[in-house]
């Protein structure tokens, strides 16, 4: 471990006890369930340990690789892990508050960055809100949709986000924004890799509790009728300008396509799945595989809507 990441680790250990974990194991923390440790793993409760954990980092500006983690649904981390300091949000950072203004016609729900989105939408809809219901279909949490505006079901998270609150880990530096400030684009945000979103604000109009209840029972339907389950990061490509990946790589003759201990899902080709205890790496080749094949057969260059974290450069896609 170089010397100043190792000295940022044993301080951090000190500051936070139980909640900093020395060579924590990634892959159990996200949704491709492979992969290997971190160097340190620090799991904020409140407010007051985020601000030692980022006095900390701050520190040392630049000489500590951070890794910002949610739920973990948009990320894969390499065989060999990450060496470095991940953090992530705890229970402190899950409250849920709705507020319905005086006309009765709309409302202001303001959500922890650690709150799951299929929670979100539950309960949205359980007050009788419209707007999110979208949302229980995306194994995400609040902060990761607002870091890569997530979206499903022909919504997308800045149809219905007012603004956010974040904390650039390198500087210590927290700003509160409107949603025109994060930029907001397909699947991607102004955001830096070391920004960590705390909370959202998002505006939601009054609707029909048992309306909103059947349109999540239909996402959810819809979800296991299309997308296959087991250990996967959701879809793997972004769609290019009028076109699907997930055509274009059926397309090329690579649905079911194995490699290793990974699967080009014989259900939707835009699904890479890795088998139970298989390999990180084997998942990025086969990526990587199926990114060449679809420029060679189609002329298109897929780009991954995965966030890819530790790969050696030779294995990473284009």
């Amino acid at each position: 471990m170089e010397p100043v990441l190792a000295a940022v680790v044993d301080r951090l250990e000190s500051l936070l006890g139980a909640a900093a974990a020395r060579d924590a194991p990634l892959g159990a923390r996200t949704t491709y369930r492979v992969g290997g440790p971190a160097s340190l793993v620090v799991e904020v409760g409140d407010d007051r340990q985020l601000d030692a954990v980022t006095a900390c980092l701050a520190a040392a500006p630049g000489a500590v690789p951070i890794l910002v983690l949610g739920n973990g649904s948009n990320l894969l981390v390499a065989d060999r892990g990450f060496a470095g300091v991940v953090v992530t949000l705890g229970a402190g950072f899950s409250a849920v508050d709705v507020r319905v203004d005086g006309e009765g016609t709309g409302a202001t729900v303001r959500a922890g960055a650690a709150v799951s989105l299929p929670v979100l939408a539950r309960r949205t809809v359980a007050a009788g809100l419209r707007g999110m219901e979208w949302s229980v279909g995306v194994p995400g949490s609040v902060g990761g949709a607002v870091r890569m505006n997530a979206g499903g079901h022909g919504a997308e998270t800045r149809d219905v986000l007012l603004g956010a609150r974040w904390v650039d880990l390198v500087s210590g530096e927290t700003t509160c924004g409107d949603a025109e400030r994060l930029g907001l684009g397909y699947r991607r945000s102004v955001l830096g890799p070391c920004d960590l979103v705390v909370e959202a604000t998002f505006g939601l109009e009054v609707g029909d509790a048992d309306a909103g209840g059947r349109a999540l029972t239909e996402v959810v339907r819809w979800r296991r009728e299309h997308q296959p389950g087991g250990s996967n990061a959701g879809s793997v490509f972004q769609n290019p300008p009028g076109a699907s990946a997930g055509a274009l790589v059926d397309a090329a003759g690579l649905k079911g396509f194995r490699m290793g201990t990974a699967q080009v899902s014989p259900k939707h080709a835009n699904f890479i799945q890795a088998d139970p205890g298989g390999s990180a790496d084997d998942v990025v080749r086969l990526i990587r595989y199926v990114q060449d094949e679809v420029e060679r057969a189609t002329g298109v260059l897929l780009h991954p809507e995965v966030r890819l974290v530790g790969f050696a450069p030779e294995l990473c896609p284009r």
